[in-house]
């Protein structure tokens, strides 16, 4: 487990698909995040069993509430050049855009991947449509590095990757 000043990072529970399906069936968010709306509470459920419960992936919770608000974690698609790396992906219930919670969420895993897991490099990246998303990387500290189109679950997009690299990180006085 995690924390951040408003939220916990725990592994999703079962329990957990209610709150998933409220901010993954928004095409908002799953456009944002590159999957196709979840259609049911179910298939939050059947997602939270498979891809949400890979090592490393987490339900981003209100500590006020204690409800399940966004995910957020590292993907396991490492890049070549640099050691140890891992990519972080999230997203968010429109209703807490715009607060600086992602940025204080993407802040704490970035401490975990160089001081936890040892990484050597951390990525992200976002969609070109998505400044929100931007901001939140460039806040972090993050540089760009390349540029590609993608296709995934809602089409093809201009995507932007940056990287951190854990001198970098150092150099911050975080390490």
């Amino acid at each position: 487990m995690l924390k951040t000043e408003r939220t916990i990072l725990r592994p999703f529970r079962p329990e957990d698909a209610p709150d998933l399906y409220a901010f993954s069936r928004d095409r908002r968010v799953a456009d944002a995040a590159g999957w196709p709306p979840h259609r049911s509470v179910e298939e939050s459920r059947r997602i939270i069993a498979s891809v949400f419960s890979a090592p490393d992936t987490f339900a981003v919770v209100e500590k006020g509430s204690g409800r399940v608000i966004g995910s957020a974690g590292f993907t396991g698609a490492a890049r070549g050049g640099f050691g140890p790396s891992d990519e972080i992906g999230y997203a968010l219930h429109p209703g807490w855009w715009g607060r600086g919670i992602m940025t204080e969420v993407v802040g704490e895993l970035i401490r975990y991947g160089f001081a936890g897991r040892g990484l050597e490099a951390i990525w992200v990246s976002h969609y070109d449509e998505n400044a929100a998303s931007r901001r939140v990387i460039e806040k972090c500290g993050f540089l760009p590095a390349f540029e590609e189109v993608l296709t995934d679950g809602t089409g093809q997009h201009l995507t932007r990757f940056y990287v951190m690299l854990r001198q970098q990180w150092k150099g911050e006085g975080h390490g």
